[in-house]
């Protein structure tokens, strides 16, 4: 080995981020309108450069809050993206984020390099600036596997919801129709379901219960080794 010093090139850091809400029946994702260069006015998803004082969490955040004004209820690190064309400005490599959440609390808001931001359904995106349409169906991919074995699929859901509106999500998320009784007998055994006593009013036909997800129950049995699968 040499014993010169080795030149570190220069690269950059960034962080992007798949953000996922749900709709009534449909999935959607947020993307923001650039509204600078390069790309100019084309859709992409949220994300900027890091910033040398802030982890990488932290600028994802930041860059959600600058660029859309929405908070994610739930994140987590997706993949790295670097390949040397990824960026015509140079080489910069990207740490992309999946995040989750309620569509209603956080009506989004284009600011900074943003012009605007908005939900789009995952069937009806645009086309996108840099790869971002890459790191969009990873974030699928992943999103797919991980409601299967991590109940993930709450974070997208309103605070209460019906068995009808879970099934919903979760045949949206994979792309497939589920078998109405065998679903609410797997997800009703897992007992992480709470029966409010509610039930859905102004409907016409029996109005269906509305439950809540024991999130304490769930991390006490996680704790315990429990595995949740549907």
């Amino acid at each position: 080995m040499s014993g010169h010093q080795q030149t570190i090139p220069t690269y950059a850091l960034a962080v992007d981020c798949v953000l996922f809400g749900a709709a009534d029946t449909s999935l959607e994702i947020l993307l923001v309108r650039r509204g600078v260069a390069p790309f100019a006015d084309a859709w992409a998803l949220p994300g900027g450069l890091v910033q040398p004082d802030e982890t990488l969490e932290q600028a994802v955040l930041r860059e959600l809050r600058e660029e859309t004004a929405v908070e994610p209820d739930f994140l987590e690190q997706l993949y790295t993206f670097g390949d040397p064309g990824r960026d015509p400005r140079g080489r910069v490599v990207s740490v992309a984020h999946l995040g989750l959440v309620r569509p209603e609390r956080y009506p989004p808001a284009g600011a900074t390099d943003a012009v605007e931001a908005r939900w789009w359904p995952v069937s009806e995106l645009p086309p996108l600036a840099f790869d971002h349409a890459r790191i969009v169906e990873v974030g699928r991919t992943r999103l797919q596997g991980k409601v299967r074995y991590q109940p993930i699929g709450f974070d997208l859901l309103p605070a209460r919801f019906t068995l009808t509106q879970l099934q919903s999500l979760y045949e949206v998320v994979l792309e497939r129709s589920l078998d109405k009784r065998n679903f609410r007998r797997k997800v009703l055994k897992t007992g992480l379901l709470v029966d409010t006593g509610d039930k859905v009013e102004n409907v016409r036909h029996r109005p269906p219960k509305l439950y809540t997800f024991d999130e304490a129950r769930y991390r006490e049995l996680e704790q315990q080794g429990h595995l949740f699968e549907l």
